[in-house]
């Protein structure tokens, strides 16, 4: 199956397989995560400027039908990925896209998708425009922070997580992947108080468990 996607992900095929330290983040953070993107609400007006937007359609104005389109497009890429298809997913993903650049839901999705496929450059920027469009929701931010760790941009994740447990403070996901980055970071007072925070919201969350454990809280 060939992927349609846009001009700036044109060098993307297929997606590669995940490596074991993305495994490990997707486990951790995005185990219990689907693709219910309710949060992220439909875009009442056009924003003034676009982060990371497509460049040929960032300055061109979305008819009202382009946008009913691409929010069906972006609903049946919900549906698929929710079944695993994540390339017939991800071409649904593109048109929406393409059809709107503000469609936030599409973005924050199709960030998922390269996220899973180890591609994190490209969901960085996908997860950077749903935050644009959606600055208060801690989705986005809660992805980028999951891609910026898997390539090692430790300093620019735990800047996502610390405001992400602002706009959230009772996801424990959030905590325990701040946690990490904290942890990452060689700053064992905030790591633990990060993964204790997730621990008090969730007992039963192994991962927040274990890395008290090795940070001595």
């Amino acid at each position: 199956m060939v992927i349609m996607v846009p001009d700036r992900y044109s060098e993307v095929s297929r997606p590669r397989p995940p490596s074991c330290a993305t495994i490990m983040l997707l486990a951790i953070v995005l185990g219990g995560c689907s693709f219910d993107l309710g949060s992220i609400g439909p875009e009442k007006e056009k924003p003034q400027q676009l982060s990371e937007a497509p460049p040929a359609q960032a300055d061109t104005a979305v008819s009202a039908s382009n946008v009913r389109e691409a929010q069906g497009h972006a609903a049946r890429g919900q549906a698929l990925a929710r079944s695993g298809k994540s390339e017939e997913a991800l071409e649904e993903f593109n048109r929406a896209v393409t059809l709107d650049p503000y469609n936030a839901q599409a973005l924050y999705g199709r960030a998922l998708i390269y996220q899973a496929a180890n591609q994190h450059e490209f969901a960085i920027a996908d997860f950077a425009a749903a935050n644009g469009l959606n600055p208060q929701k801690p989705e986005p931010l809660l992805g980028r922070a999951v891609s910026y760790l898997a390539v090692g941009k430790v300093k620019e994740a735990a800047a996502d997580l610390d405001e992400a447990s602002e706009f959230e403070p009772n996801n424990a996901q959030i905590w325990t992947t701040r946690g990490l980055a904290y942890e990452r970071m060689g700053d064992r007072t905030k790591a633990a108080a990060s993964y204790g925070r997730a621990v008090t919201l969730r007992p039963r969350d192994d991962a927040a468990r274990s890395g008290l454990a090795r940070v001595g809280g």
